[in-house]
């Protein structure tokens, strides 16, 4: 795995794979160390022109201090060009892209941390990364013809802990969420949701993570009634944790959200352990002021079968959050995370729509 492969068999390996290619493949290429108690943003002193073509791979990991959890290059590795440029990551431990405007590459390790602004300011203080340690190493490469290209031409001539291989496996068959969903920006995209179909051959949502975290959003605006409910089918077939959910080392879960306009969200899931009916506010920190989870199924029973559900979400806000509901829903989000502990997890969701007396509102 790139999360254990130390820097000289990262680097070593890949310059003997690089000395191979032409001036006319390869642009250039740096190895750039990124250590992960320094907040962000690292200047790597790459300047990238406009159309240029870029392909990074990164190994290492970030740990945070006192606790077994670290967390992979695939996830922790952010780039920005420019000062003010748009951040942004790729879903594995590595990437490609295509610069469109000129500026300085900058790299960051991210958590724990979280982002701001789109443009890579904080939201959390600098001292949060005092708990981190650790060390990432990317490799730029900068291309003179198609990345898919150069990288095939790597391939054949060997790989690294299978990075190359896996690039071009991203960029030949790269994994699309369904229409109208979108990755929650400041966590990043991810490969955990595609469209798949129900027995019926209807439309579903299929999740499956394992060690990585994906926010699915899809736009909604309703008004919160006090008969508003959310309605969905799932089938839940492998839970990625073994044991209960409430604490920050094992808060892998897998559940269908409710955002509203005050910025609050409920989410509701199946948990390992806790009985139906358990509330509690999420245990990451930056999460915790507005996430609130609800347990409404528990244990393996039930596991690769079909369920309806239906929750009134004006009386979950009144129950598990309190104070005046919100006067609007804003957002569905579905969300799948794996990251702490490092298991499996798959569902399936389908039938997703909000319902009043009024009327159905299909959401997929």
């Amino acid at each position: 795995m790139s999360d254990t492969l130390h820097r000289n068999e990262f680097q070593k390996p890949f310059e003997t794979l690089l000395s191979r290619l032409s001036k006319e493949e390869l642009k250039a290429h740096a190895f750039i160390d990124v250590p992960s108690d320094r907040k962000p943003w690292l200047d790597t002193g790459i300047d990238l022109s406009s159309g240029e073509r870029v392909t990074t791979f990164a190994v290492g990991k970030t740990c945070l201090k006192g606790t077994d959890l670290w967390f992979g290059a695939d996830f922790q590795l952010w780039c920005r060009i420019g000062p003010d440029g748009e951040i942004f990551r790729g879903t594995r431990a590595s990437h490609t892209f295509v610069v469109e405007k000129p500026g300085r590459l900058y790299l960051a390790s991210y958590f724990p941390g979280e982002w701001a602004t789109r443009t890579g300011e904080l939201a959390t203080p600098d001292e949060v990364y005092e708990q981190a340690s650790g060390s990432l190493t990317a490799l730029i490469l900068c291309w003179r013809v198609e990345p898919l290209v150069g990288l095939k031409k790597l391939a054949a001539l060997g790989d690294v802990d299978g990075l190359i291989a896996s690039e071009i496996d991203r960029l030949s068959d790269p994994v699309v969420p369904p229409a109208g969903w979108s990755y929650l920006w400041f966590v990043g995209p991810a490969e955990i949701y595609r469209p798949c179909r129900t027995p019926e051959k209807t439309f579903a949502i299929c999740c499956h993570t394992h060690r990585d975290v994906g926010l699915l959003q899809k736009d909604v605006s309703l008004p919160l009634e006090p008969n508003t409910r959310l309605r969905w089918a799932w089938r839940m077939d492998r839970l990625p944790s073994e044991v209960r959910e409430d604490t920050l080392a094992t808060h892998d879960y897998l559940s269908i959200a409710v955002e509203f306009d005050n910025g609050q969200d409920i989410t509701y899931y199946w948990s390992a352990e806790l009985p139906v009916g358990t509330a509690f506010r999420c245990p990451i920190p930056t999460w915790t002021a507005r996430e609130t989870h609800v347990a409404i199924r528990s244990g393996r029973e039930g596991l690769g079968e079909w369920f309806s559900e239906e929750r009134n979400v004006h009386r979950d806000y009144l129950d598990f959050i309190g104070g005046a509901a919100p006067a609007r829903i804003v957002r569905v989000w579905l969300i799948a995370l794996s990251l702490l502990q490092g298991r499996e997890g798959e569902c399936r969701y389908a039938d997703i729509a909000f319902v009043t007396d009024e009327g159905v509102t299909p959401i997929q």
